[in-house]
Order: C-alpha cells, then sequence, then structure tokens
C-alpha cells in the first residue's frame, strides 16, 4: 500500500469488483498483523458499493468536492461565476493596481509562507512547516506553483497550486485580512483559471471542504454551482472516531489562541504531522 500526499480522493484500480473485493478482505487481514491504527478508503464513486458491501467498513467522514469545468471559452466560464462575489472582485483588485507574480522563486515563497502565518494564525491553528513547502518546491519542479499578490511592495494574498496531467488543483490559500476587500485572492484563482486553460489543463480542482464550513463552501460554491460529496471510509471505525478527532482539534485550536507568531511556527514544526 502506498499512501500519497494530497489525496483528498482516490479511487481504488482494479479491473473487476471481485478484485476489489479481494483487496479488501486482504488489508482487513493485515491489519490484524501490521501496526496500522485503521485502513482508509477514498473512493470518488464508483466503488462506494463494493466497500459497503464489506462487513466491519464504516463511514468515517463526509466532504464536498469543487471541481471546475475550464475547457469552456474564457468569456463564458466569466459569466459563469457569481457576479458580486467573483466577478465584481476580479474587477476591483485589477482597478487597485494588485500585481500577481507566480513562479517557485525563494521569495514567492518566503512571502506565501509568511501569509500562510498570518492565516493560520488566525484560525487558531499551527501551520504547515516551512520546510515542508520547501521539499514540495524542491521535488516537483514545474507542477508545482505558487501566486502572490501585491498591493505596492506588501504581499497580501497567495495560492499554491499542483499539477498531474490535464487537472489543476488549488492546495493552499492565506492572506492578509487587512486587505480582503480588494479581491486579490479572487484574481489569483482566476489568473491560475487562464494560465492553467492556456496550457492545456481541463480541470481546476478546488479541493475538499468539511461540510460544516460553511464559509469555505460558500467561497468555492460562487465558482462551482454543481459539486459533489465523497465519503470517506474506515476499518475498523468506532463510532466514537469523530468524536475524538473533533475533541484534538479543538484543544489545539485554544493552545494556538494565545500563540505569538513565531511560537507557532515552531509547534507546526513539531505538531503537524500528528494534526495535519
Amino acid at each position: 500500500m502506498v499512501s500519497l500526499p494530497f489525496s483528498d480522493y482516490c479511487e481504488p484500480l482494479f479491473d473487476a469488483p471481485e478484485e476489489f473485493a479481494f483487496l479488501l478482505d486482504y488489508l482487513q487481514a493485515e491489519i490484524e498483523h501490521q501496526e496500522w491504527k485503521y485502513l482508509e478508503v477514498r473512493p470518488l464513486n464508483d466503488s462506494v458499493d463494493a466497500i459497503r458491501k464489506e462487513d466491519g467498513f464504516r463511514a468515517a467522514k463526509r466532504y464536498y468536492v469543487h471541481r471546475l469545468d475550464i475547457r469552456p471559452n474564457a468569456d463564458d466560464i466569466f459569466r459563469s461565476l457569481n457576479k458580486k462575489s467573483i466577478q465584481r472582485r476580479i474587477s476591483r483588485a485589477k482597478q487597485t493596481g494588485i500585481v500577481c507574480e507566480r513562479g517557485r522563486s525563494a521569495k514567492l515563497l518566503k512571502d506565501f509562507y509568511h501569509l500562510m502565518l498570518l492565516t493560520r494564525s488566525r484560525h487558531h491553528l499551527p501551520p504547515q512547516p516551512s520546510a515542508w513547502f520547501q521539499n514540495l518546491a524542491a521535488s516537483m519542479d514545474n507542477t508545482f506553483e505558487i501566486r502572490v499578490a501585491y498591493k505596492g511592495e506588501v504581499p497580501i494574498s497567495a495560492i499554491l497550486t499542483l499539477r498531474f496531467r490535464d487537472v489543476v488543483y488549488y492546495k493552499y490559500g492565506c492572506s492578509d485580512v487587512r486587505f480582503k476587500s480588494l479581491g486579490a485572492t479572487s484574481l489569483l484563482l482566476w489568473q491560475a483559471l487562464l494560465d492553467s486553460k492556456a496550457e492545456g489543463a481541463n480541470t481546476l480542482d478546488l479541493g475538499r471542504s468539511d461540510i460544516d464550513n460553511e464559509g469555505l463552501i460558500v467561497f468555492k460554491n460562487h465558482w462551482v454551482r454543481d459539486y459533489s460529496q465523497i465519503m470517506y471510509w474506515r476499518y475498523p471505525a468506532p463510532d466514537s472516531v469523530a468524536v475524538r478527532e473533533d475533541w484534538k482539534l479543538r484543544m489545539v485550536k485554544h493552545a494556538c489562541a494565545k500563540m505569538p507568531q513565531r511560537l507557532l511556527a515552531v509547534t507546526g514544526n513539531l505538531l503537524y504531522r500528528h494534526i495535519g
């Protein structure tokens, strides 16, 4: 088994339902002999029925997934976006003279991480270690890209995208809340869409959203009118698994709410691998 980073969902690969059933049986047996806490399957659609038939698997968590088809004409795509929340923000960002830069340079990475610290602090969460992003930039070549929006010399918003074949994945977004009204994040995403389309991509994947993250879901709904749901399935999956995870997250947020940014960054280096 291989654990793939960034896999919000991953349809199991098999030629027949019987093969998938055999694989699940084998992995369930292996849990008894390996030091695994649980087995989790993250299908998009096709294999859900097969999982439901397996004894011991239980629905663990549900998410929304937003994927935007960027094959149509760019003008048609723009008109499909929410007029008040996206179209006007993009226009406002252009009018206020915001400058957007893209690439993988050390400066862009530094400015991105500065904004990530601001955002995670605002959400009372430890940030991902800076080494995590540095390793991504070093290992993923041109499939990794950072975009930063500047007001003058000040970085005010940034996004990080990855690309695999004809799909571009929006993985991280961060901003300085003082400049929220300028619409920089919407402009960054729009330019990422246009560049991806010009470079041959067919889909902009905005990623998964927790079903209780209303603000994030509303933002993505303004880009994608039709979204789908995915379910994570676990074996074994006790009824209290979600309660335990929510309790752990609440404890982390309570502690991080009182931390200065420098200490928050150190905490992220130590703890992020354990709490994601």
